[in-house]
């Protein structure tokens, strides 16, 4: 028996260590290009052309930085990708709150069917061209709303808060109307507070998406002063890769101002992803916990 539990323990030890290894591999992988982007967006021209690949800054500037800020269409696109993510997030929690709760109890008429309604979308799209001439038919072309309403309301995190809110005690509810309560305080003052880990989850999922959708962007809006951030983001980029055929894509073939095109664009994915990187360890402790009870049923 001691031989047999010693020899499970060193196969257990032998997947910890493959486990841990494997995950730094990874990490380490995923890391990287992070830490390159922030490396050469703080380098010199010369620098990038002695390695691009760097993973330290060398002959420290901030040049590209002080560029793309001096560009009003940066803020201005920032201006209109907050106003969106603010307005679908909290418009989106509200939406979220306030059908999940209904379809979380079982004695709702019609209940099946508003799933079998809510499932069907996950499984089958309007395709784009329908919904193109549904913004157009609306009025909502170019105009800020249009992207905030393709992406307001999805099957997947309605049925995470359903499955979260099934899963708090009956009992509380039972005892606030014993004591005379409404079911819209119920719902306010009990059940909304309970939720805070799956509408932390979800508020962050709507923030991501919000903040990195580019396809609605690129179908809807024309103007230049409703760009979001990430058309912005692309006209950078495309600028960059012009610049870098127009060079034969050789780095040590590149001018100094093509250089610093490649600095300016690794300046604005910094500049960009960095709310995200900021907002998402205040929510974190949130995060999983909301998503293991909203993914299981009782």
């Amino acid at each position: 028996m001691v031989g047999i539990g010693m020899r499970k323990r060193k196969r257990l030890n032998m997947f910890n260590i493959v486990n841990h290894t494997l995950l730094v591999i990874i990490g380490i992988m995923m890391l990287y290009p992070i830490v390159n982007v922030t490396a050469v967006s703080f380098s010199s021209y010369t620098a990038y052309i002695d390695n691009p690949m760097r993973i330290w800054p060398e002959g420290f500037n901030v040049d590209a930085y002080r560029q793309i800020m001096a560009n009003p269409v940066l803020w201005r696109s920032y201006l209109n990708t907050i106003i969106v993510t603010v307005s679908g997030v909290s418009i989106g929690a509200a939406l979220y709150i306030l059908t999940g709760y209904p379809l979380s109890k079982k004695h709702l008429k019609g209940r099946q069917l508003f799933m079998l309604l809510v499932i069907f979308t996950m499984l089958f799209n309007g395709g784009m061209i329908p919904n193109y001439y549904l913004m157009k038919t609306l009025g909502l072309l170019d105009t800020l709303a249009a992207l905030v309403l393709p992406p307001l309301l999805t099957g997947f995190s309605l049925i995470l808060m359903k499955n979260f809110m099934e899963n708090l005690p009956e009992e509380l509810e039972e005892a606030a109307k014993i004591d005379g309560a409404s079911d819209p305080y119920i719902l306010w003052r009990i059940i909304v507070p309970l939720s805070k880990p799956i509408i932390a989850t979800l508020c962050l999922f709507a923030a991501v998406t919000y903040w990195n959708n580019f396809f609605t962007g690129i179908v809807y809006i024309r103007s230049v002063d409703k760009w979001p951030l990430m058309l912005f983001l692309r006209e950078v980029i495309e600028a960059s890769k012009m610049r870098e055929l127009a060079s034969g894509g050789n780095a040590a073939e590149m001018s100094m101002d093509q250089v610093m095109t490649e600095n300016i664009k690794y300046a604005s994915l910094i500049i960009v992803i960095l709310p995200i990187l900021f907002v998402y360890p205040f929510v974190q402790k949130y995060f999983v916990k909301g998503i293991m009870l909203g993914s299981v049923k009782g």
